[in-house]
């Protein structure tokens, strides 16, 4: 073998240890920094922030730290181009969500998952895709996890593995540790909405149709009290806040969420979020202890963000007593599944009620289930719209009656779900007819229109000419 050979290939050997000591600086270095930052900006709230004066003064910090080691010869072998870097990545770790600020930055993302530190997932547009975002070990996603949480006032540790938290921006993120997920830390975003949405958005996306949207907007006027119900991303929160669009702004409408996120139109709005327990265990404030706190509020609504767990109960007793025009969402996959699941929440609390009991507060409670599903080619829709009709006495069931259904009539080129908007025929209960009545709203008058004519309403801002005397003169 040649000379040439083995200087090559010692050459070869001296970089590889060389890239091995720039990568021990660096983590070092990374690691003091983030130490040393602790202390000195503990009086800043940096998570989220924009503003160029608190960059400007983390800048300084950073590159006092950088000279610190360097007087103290911790940093031998790194260049100013990679310390750059590394003071920018740190700046992007601090202030915002690091290595996933580009995906949450990206307008077309609607949510981020991180399954593991090599298993970056976004959606766009309806559809998963696999980034090519890496962390350099789940040490990194914990410390991403733990610092969203420490920054929004939530625990997330061994005692608590699991949590919720909202961002600054008004995004919700769900945090798990190992070993509940095996893989390591779990973190899901589901992106904040800047823009409020209407309902003419959601006749446009194909979500309901224009007579749908009519009854929709009559059935939340006339004080309807309304669950809307769905699968996991389906819509539920982005229906929920079209629909209190249509709250008047003379009522006081109080909500009740884990964390929020609703983004409520009305101008009278008092806004509860729960509590988790603190660190020695105390002090949690739940959904169903604001429901409760919430009715000696003197609130004309009370709108709960997602019903889970014995709050279904409270809200149930809500609209049972002066509270109509009330409104909830849960997940289930139908109207029927809906009304089951509501029982099953109200049994599974304790209540010591007979199941027969609980269903004759859901049929008299819930007015109307709108159902909002995400279909398998990424769209969603409003399949439903039901009447929570009555209780049935012989087989001690609640029935659900369709006024409006989504009915599919096949796939284009493309592999889009075709489908009509359909009303069924259904004329609601006398119940609810009334009030449609008392709020000056005609059913059949409504439902004998087209969407044609409904549609040209929508574009010219001139939806739902028939309002009640009532609603003018109040």
């Amino acid at each position: 073998m040649s000379i040439n050979f083995f200087q090559e290939h010692l050459s070869v050997k001296e970089e590889k240890h060389l890239e091995e000591i720039r990568h021990t600086e660096m983590e070092n270095l990374r690691s003091s920094i983030f130490s040393k930052l602790a202390s000195r900006t503990s009086n800043m709230k940096l998570f989220g922030t924009k503003d160029p004066n608190d960059i400007e003064i983390l800048i300084k910090h950073i590159k006092d730290i950088i000279e610190e080691e360097t007087q103290n010869g911790n940093i031998k072998n790194l260049s100013k181009k990679s310390l750059r870097a590394l003071t920018q990545e740190i700046i992007l770790d601090i202030t915002s969500l690091g290595k996933l600020h580009e995906a949450i930055q990206d307008e077309t993302v609607s949510e981020v998952m991180v399954n593991a530190p090599d298993e970056v997932w976004i959606e766009r547009k309806g559809h998963l895709i696999r980034t090519g975002i890496n962390f350099r070990d789940n040490e990194e996603v914990t410390q991403l996890a733990q610092k969203i949480a420490i920054d929004v006032g939530r625990r997330l540790d061994n005692t608590q593995p699991i949590t919720d938290a909202r961002l600054p921006d008004g995004s919700r993120v769900h945090m798990v540790l190992p070993p509940i997920t095996p893989k390591g830390t779990t973190i899901t975003i589901r992106k904040f909405k800047k823009e409020k949405l209407t309902i003419s958005d959601l006749i446009n996306f194909g979500t309901i149709s224009p007579k749908a949207a009519v009854i929709l907007e009559a059935l939340v006027k006339a004080r309807g009290n309304i669950v809307i119900s769905g699968g996991t991303g389906s819509g539920k929160t982005t229906t929920l806040n079209v629909c209190s669009n249509f709250v008047p702004d003379i009522e006081r409408v109080i909500t009740i969420e884990d964390s929020l996120e609703l983004q409520l139109s009305c101008a009278h709005v008092v806004k509860m979020e729960a509590r988790d327990k603190n660190a020695e265990g105390t002090g949690e404030i739940s959904i169903r202890d604001l429901i409760k706190a919430s009715l000696r509020m003197r609130p004309d609504r009370v709108i709960v963000g997602e019903v889970r767990d014995g709050s279904a109960f409270d809200l149930m007793q809500a609209c049972n007593t002066g509270h109509d025009g009330s409104m909830g969402t849960t997940h289930s996959n139908s109207p029927e599944l809906c009304v089951a699941r509501l029982d099953n929440l109200i049994l599974q609390a304790g209540f010591n009620l007979p199941s027969r009991a609980i269903r004759q507060v859901i049929a008299t409670a819930v007015d109307v289930i709108v159902q909002i599903s995400r279909l398998p080619d990424g769209s969603r829709r409003i399949t439903h719209i039901s009447e929570v009709s009555h209780f049935d006495e012989a087989s001690e069931r609640v029935v659900t009656k369709n006024i409006f259904e989504w009915r599919m009539t096949g796939v284009n080129a493309e592999g889009k779900l075709l489908g009509d908007f359909v009303h069924t025929g259904y004329r609601p209960s006398e119940n609810l007819i009334n009030k449609f009545e008392l709020y000056g709203y005609n059913f059949d008058e409504l439902v004998s229109k087209s969407d044609e004519h409904y549609q040209q309403l929508f574009e010219n801002g001139n939806l739902l000419k028939e309002v009640s005397e009532l609603e003018k003169t109040i």
